[in-house]
C-alpha cells in the first residue's frame, strides 16, 4: 500500500522541470497540501483497518518506519536509505551496487517538477534522506531550513567532482549540497528533415526568426516555461537568462509573440514522443530529453535520427545536487549514498542511461562513445563559459515576467 508517496512511472520525462519563480507556484502549493493531507487520511484510516483485523508483522513494521514504499524485501541487516529524486534519473545498475555494497535497500520516491517537491516538504514529508533539487531550489530549501550542512569530509570522491559544478552561487563552498548531473537547455531537431530544409541549427534564430519558421510549417515547439523561453529569448537579443530590466523583458516578449503564429505549441510534456514519431521536427527543451528521443526513435526504427545543437548565443544550464534533509533519519546511509553517486562509475552510468552531463572528472573512460562526442551534452571548455543557470526575479521582475508570459499565452 502507497501511503502519502507520490509514486510517479519511471519512464516518464524529465521535461517537466519549470524554475521555482513560475507563476502557478503558489496554487500548485496549495493544491498538492491538499492532496498530501487527503492522502494521510487515507493511509491513516487504512492503516488503522488493517491493523484492526491482523497485527502486524515484524516485517510491514520496519517497512512503515523506514519510509519505504512498495513491496521492498528489506536486506538481512533490515537498513534503508530514502531517496528523492527526478524520475528515470538514476540506472539500475547503480542501485543494485549500491544495494550490495551498503547491504541495504535503496528506496526511491518520485517528483515530477520542484513545486511538487516544495510543497510536499511543505506540508510536513519526512523521512527522506537524500533528495535531488536544482540549483536555484538548493537556495530556497537553504533559505527554509529545510536541508542540513554537508560534512564533507565524509565524502571520500569529494575530490573527483569537476571544479567548474563546485562553489556555485546557490550554495558557495558547497555547504549544503553535492553536484549529482547536469543538463543544457537546447535545441533538438528531425536531423533528415533540418538537413533536406537547409536550416541553420546553430542560433536562437530557428526558434524566432519567422522566414526560418515559414519552412518548418509548424512543426516545432516550444516549452511551456515562463523562465526557459524568456531566458532563450534574451539570449538570442544578446543579454543574460537572468536580465530583469522591463525593457529587455518586453523586447522578448515581443521576440516571442512574432514567432508564437509559427509554432505548434507550447510543450513542456511530450515532446520527447512528438520528435521520436515525427510530428515535430524541431524542439526547444532538456539535452536528456534529445538523448532520450534519439533512443527512442532508434529503437521503433524511425528512418531518422534526432540530434540537438547548443546555440551560438548561449543556453541555460541546470545542475542537479544531492540535498540531505534537515531530518534525515538514516545520517550514515545518506552519506555512503552521495559518496557512492558522485564515484565514477555510478556517474558514467548516469550518463550512459540519460544522456546527462557528468559532474565526475574520472567517468569519461566509462561513458558511451556516441555521448562523449555529443558536444551539445559535453560542450567544449569556451562553449561551456556561454551556458548561464537560472536565478530567482526579485518581487518586482517576477511580477512583470508573470504579466508579460500571461500576455504571451493569451494573444
Amino acid at each position: 500500500m502507497f501511503c502519502g508517496v507520490n509514486v510517479w512511472s519511471k519512464t516518464m520525462p524529465k521535461a517537466m522541470r519549470e524554475p521555482l519563480t513560475s507563476k502557478n507556484f503558489f496554487r500548485v502549493q496549495i493544491m498538492t497540501f491538499f492532496r498530501y493531507l487527503l492522502a494521510s487520511f487515507f493511509c491513516v484510516f487504512f492503516s488503522f483497518l488493517i491493523t484492526a483485523c491482523d497485527a502486524p508483522s515484524a516485517l510491514s513494521t520496519d517497512v512503515a518506519e523506514e519510509g519505504a514504499t512498495g513491496d521492498v524485501k528489506p536486506p538481512p541487516s533490515g537498513r534503508f536509505v530514502r531517496f528523492y529524486n527526478w524520475n528515470n534519473y538514476i540506472a539500475e545498475t547503480t542501485v543494485e551496487r549500491f544495494e550490495k555494497d551498503c547491504n541495504c535497500r535503496l528506496v526511491q520516491d518520485y517528483f515530477s517538477d520542484h513545486e511538487e517537491m516544495l510543497a510536499k516538504l511543505a506540508a510536513g514529508a519526512t523521512g527522506y534522506d537524500v533528495m535531488v533539487p536544482t540549483g536555484n531550489v538548493v537556495e530556497t530549501l537553504i533559505a527554509q531550513e529545510m536541508i542540513q550542512p554537508i560534512d564533507k569530509s565524509r565524502l571520500k570522491n569529494f575530490d573527483q567532482i569537476k571544479p567548474e559544478f563546485l562553489d556555485d552561487w546557490y550554495d558557495p563552498d558547497n555547504q549544503y549540497s553535492i553536484p549529482y548531473g547536469y543538463s543544457i537547455t537546447l535545441i533538438g531537431y528531425n536531423a533528415e528533415k533540418i538537413k533536406e530544409l537547409d536550416l541553420p541549427v546553430d542560433s536562437w534564430a530557428l526558434i524566432f526568426e519567422p522566414e526560418l519558421l515559414k519552412k518548418l510549417n509548424g512543426k516545432i515547439t516550444v516549452m511551456d516555461s515562463q523562465r526557459e523561453l524568456f531566458a532563450a529569448a534574451l539570449l538570442y537579443l544578446g543579454y543574460s537568462v537572468n536580465d530583469g530590466d522591463e525593457e529587455h523583458l518586453r523586447e522578448a516578449r515581443d521576440l516571442i509573440l512574432r514567432a508564437k503564429p509559427y509554432w505548434a505549441a507550447f510543450n513542456a510534456s511530450s515532446y520527447i514522443k512528438e520528435l521520436t514519431i515525427g510530428n515535430i521536427w524541431v524542439a526547444h527543451g532538456y539535452s536528456n530529453d534529445m538523448f532520450q528521443a534519439d533512443q527512442d526513435a532508434k529503437a521503433a526504427g524511425r528512418p531518422f535520427t534526432i540530434a540537438s545543437s547548443l546555440p551560438k548565443e548561449g543556453a541555460v544550464l541546470a545542475v542537479d545536487s544531492m540535498v540531505i534533509h534537515k531530518s534525515a533519519p538514516r545520517l550514515d546511509s545518506a552519506y555512503q549514498l552521495i559518496d557512492f553517486l558522485i564515484d565514477k562509475q555510478s556517474t558514467a552510468e548516469l550518463s550512459n542511461l540519460t544522456g546527462s552531463g557528468t559532474i565526475n572528472t574520472l567517468s569519461l573512460e566509462y561513458i558511451d562513445q556516441d555521448i562523449k562526442d555529443n558536444k551539445a551534452v559535453f560542450p567544449d571548455t569556451e562553449t561551456f563559459k556561454h551556458l548561464q543557470m537560472l536565478k530567482d526575479y526579485p518581487r518586482k521582475e517576477r511580477r512583470l515576467a508573470n504579466r508579460l508570459w500571461t500576455e504571451i499565452k493569451v494573444r
